[in-house]
């Protein structure tokens, strides 16, 4: 299919250039659950591999276009699945990233912001809610959800999250609480998130920058994208 070479180049002009930090992660299609991921760093023109590559697991039902940086689903020229709540994909495009959170009572060492997290913290994936898409702490305000994630987990999955700033507007209905967390292991794809091991993730939330970008494309995007948007091949 042809590229509108307008309109990406005009996204090429905040994807991914207001950041010199980007991490990537490539599934082999949108139907697989397997991903490849690294982190970037930009000098000049010049992206560098600073760490990866390394595996990751995504949604169990694939990857579909989620609401990022790169616009509202699927780019000009492109085709592909659009993300829905409770859908079991992870959103596919071009994110920024928000604050870090975690089991831990001291933050790692670490610029991009932390907080620790214990059983009033919750994710409010209910669409109706005021808050949906946000992380609160429950002692905060007179909840109006009647459905959220737990931020504090019986498990370790979410020892250490990044927030990905998908669907930042909360439109209802196009996907919430989307993290980069723990994984259970290399066969264990997530409900709609990126996931990883626990070292790993911790490593990169050490090194990650208030300002740094997530993209998650299946192979064929990726490539097809990257000059565009000034991706690193």
């Amino acid at each position: 299919m042809a590229i509108d070479a307008t309109a990406l180049d005009a996204a090429a002009a905040f994807v991914p250039l207001i950041s010199n930090q980007l991490v990537t992660a490539i599934v082999p299609d949108w139907s697989s659950t397997a991903a490849e991921l690294r982190l970037w760093q930009r000098a000049g023109d010049t992206w560098t591999l600073a760490l990866g590559p390394w595996p990751g697991v995504v949604g169990t039902a694939g990857v579909a276009w989620g609401i990022g940086l790169h616009g509202n689903g699927a780019p000009p020229g492109r085709s592909g699945p659009t993300k829905q709540e409770g859908d079991g994909k992870s959103p596919a495009g071009v994110f920024g990233v928000r604050s870090s959170y975690g089991y831990a009572k001291q933050p790692p060492d670490t610029v991009l912001p932390y907080v620790p997290v214990d059983e009033h913290w919750q994710c409010v994936d209910d669409p109706k809610s005021k808050r949906y898409t946000s992380i609160v702490d429950r002692r905060q305000g007179t909840p109006d959800w009647s459905s959220a994630e737990a931020m504090r987990r019986k498990d370790e999955l979410y020892t250490w999250v990044v927030d990905v700033a998908h669907n930042p507007e909360a439109t209802p209905g196009k996907g919430s609480c989307i993290f980069l967390h723990v994984w259970r292991g290399p066969s264990s794809p997530t409900v709609g998130c990126t996931a990883m091991d626990e070292a790993k993730l911790k490593t990169l939330i050490e090194r990650l920058e208030p300002t740094a970008t997530f993209v998650l494309l299946p192979r064929a995007e990726y490539d097809t994208l990257a000059p565009a948007w000034d991706l690193p091949r």
